[in-house]
Order: C-alpha cells, then structure tokens, then sequence
C-alpha cells in the first residue's frame, strides 16, 4: 500500500498475475475488454461514456446477479501506462482507487487500493470489497490466462 494512503480508510488487495504489465494495462485500456471482468462475480457492464485520459470520464451501470443495476460514475486521475491508474468513484460511496503494476519475474503484482471519505465507511465497505475485489481480480485472471486481454 502506497505510503501516503491511511489504512483506516483503505480496503486493500493484491496479487501476483502470470502476465506483464502490459498486458495487465491493456485489459484495463479498452472499454470491451474491462467491461468483460470489471466487478464481482456474476455482474455485466453497460458502459455509456469511457474516456481512457487523465481527466476522463467513466460512466457506465453495473448490472447485479440479482435484477439490480448500479450506475457508476468515475474520473480517471491517473493513467500511467503499464504502471498505475488513479480512479475517482465520484458518486457514493465516493472512493480512491489506485491500481499500482509492478514488474516481478514473468508476472505483474497488482497493489489495489480503495480509499474510503472515512474509516466508518472503509470499516463498513471492507467486508464487501475484499471479497469483490477478489473476485474482480479473478475475473481479470481468467481474462489474461484466456489471451483475450
């Protein structure tokens, strides 16, 4: 976890892919691609407006196993090809997402961080977002192991 992030207001994940950064970045550049392994298990994308830039736009509505679509609104901060990606949640629960790829052997260690407005609302957002975003980085494993990154 980066330094300057408090760990009272992060859910945290990380993992080893079998892929290089690149190819971790590029399942992130292209809306068709991210749309196939973006969120949890079971969950499909509709995305509206995707401007891959810093300052871009993210919009799109993820639509839930259970009949429930969640619109999702979100500005890209950074874009560090095959590096880093900073993504602001601007609609609640508002949060900072940093993807950091880091080189290790034939692989990339994905650092996923979300950080939370507060500790009370990371506190009340870890149960679910440690599963999900284990989840979304088994969906982004499949993707990559698939070669259809």
């Amino acid at each position: 976890m980066p330094d300057q992030v408090d760990a009272s207001r992060a859910v945290t994940t990380e993992r080893l892919l079998a892929a290089s950064p690149g190819a971790v970045f590029a399942a992130f550049e292209r809306p068709d691609r991210l749309a196939r392994w973006w969120g949890p298990e079971g969950f499909t994308n509709t995305f509206e407006l995707f401007e891959f830039r810093p300052g871009g736009r993210w919009d799109f509505v993820m639509h839930g196993p259970n009949g429930i679509d969640y619109v999702n609104k979100s500005i890209f901060r950074e874009v560090e090809p095959d590096a880093r990606l900073v993504i602001e949640h601007v609609v609640e629960p508002w949060f900072l997402l940093t993807v950091t790829l880091t080189p290790r052997g034939d692989g990339t260690r994905v650092d996923w961080v979300q950080e939370f407005a507060t500790p009370q609302v990371a506190a009340k957002m870890r149960p679910i977002g440690a599963t999900a975003n284990e989840q979304v980085l088994d969906r982004l494993e499949a993707v990559l192991a698939a070669g259809d990154a």
